[in-house]
C-alpha cells in the first residue's frame, strides 16, 4: 500500500510528451568557425578536398545570409596549422577573430569564451577541423555550459570516416544535434516566404548546395524554354 500513490505518478512521468527536437532560431543563434585553416584542411580525408572547401565556405556564409553573430578562431596559426582560409576572413571582416596559440579546445581560451558569451545567443552552430578534436571538444564543453549545440557535419572533417563516426556518436550522446548544411539552412529559414527566404537562399544554395541549385535551374529553364512533351504530363 505504501507504493500505491507513487505508481500513478511514475506512469504519468514516463507517458508525458517529450519535446522531440530543439528548433534552430535565427534570432537566438550564433555561428562558430573553428580552425578552418589552410594547413589543417589538408588532413581531411572523409571529404574530397574540393567538397570540403565548398562546405567550409558554405558554413561561414551562413553568418551573412542569416545575419548571425559570428566568431572565428584558429589554433596555432603561426605554425603548420596555417592561416584561416582567406575567403572566410573576407566574408567576415568585422567578426571577432580569436587566434589561440596553445589551447586545443577553443573553450579553454578566455578570449574565445568571452566572445561566445558576448553574442548573447543560446544556440551555437559549429564546424571545425578536426571533427573529434576541434569540433567535439568544443561541442561537449558548450553542452556542459548549458548551450544548445548544432554541429555542422558537412563542415567538420577529419582523417577518415571511422573517426568522424566515433566523434559524431560521442557528441550526439552528450546532447549535440548533428545536422548537415541543407538541414541547418532549412531550419533557420523555416518558410520560403520569409526573409531571408527564397530570394536570399536560392543564390546561396546554388553556390554551396548545387544539387538543390540544379532543381531551381531546371525549373527556370523549363519555364523559359517552354517545351513540354505530352508524355511528361503523365509524370506529374
Amino acid at each position: 500500500m505504501r507504493f500505491s500513490s507513487a505508481i500513478p505518478a511514475f506512469l504519468l512521468a514516463i507517458t508525458a510528451p517529450v519535446q522531440a527536437w530543439n528548433r534552430l532560431d535565427k534570432d537566438n543563434a550564433a555561428l562558430l568557425v573553428i580552425d578552418h585553416q589552410v594547413g589543417l584542411s589538408q588532413v581531411v580525408r572523409d571529404f574530397s578536398t574540393n567538397d570540403f572547401r565548398n562546405n567550409m565556405l558554405g558554413h561561414a556564409a551562413l553568418g551573412n545570409v542569416f545575419n548571425l553573430p559570428t566568431v572565428l578562431t584558429t589554433s596555432s596559426d603561426a605554425g603548420p596549422n596555417g592561416l584561416m582560409i582567406k575567403e572566410i576572413m573576407e566574408m567576415h571582416p568585422n567578426a571577432t577573430f580569436v587566434r589561440r596559440q596553445g589551447e586545443v579546445n577553443a573553450w579553454d581560451n578566455a578570449e574565445f569564451r568571452a566572445a561566445v558569451k558576448a553574442t548573447g545567443k543560446k544556440q551555437l552552430i559549429i564546424g571545425g577541423i578536426v571533427t573529434e578534436v576541434c569540433t567535439a571538444f568544443l561541442a561537449l564543453s558548450l553542452i556542459d555550459e548549458g548551450y544548445e549545440v548544432y554541429a555542422n557535419t558537412d563542415a567538420s572533417g577529419t582523417f577518415d570516416t571511422r573517426l568522424a563516426e566515433d566523434a559524431n556518436r560521442r557528441m550526439e550522446r552528450a546532447g549535440v544535434t548533428l545536422m548537415g548544411l541543407f538541414g541547418i539552412v532549412c531550419d533557420l529559414m523555416r518558410d520560403w516566404r520569409k526573409t531571408p527566404g527564397l530570394t536570399e537562399l536560392l543564390p546561396y544554395l546554388d553556390k554551396y548546395q548545387f544539387a538543390y541549385g540544379l532543381v531551381a535551374r531546371h525549373h527556370a529553364g523549363a519555364l523559359q524554354n517552354g517545351t513540354l512533351a505530352a508524355v511528361e504530363l503523365d509524370l506529374i
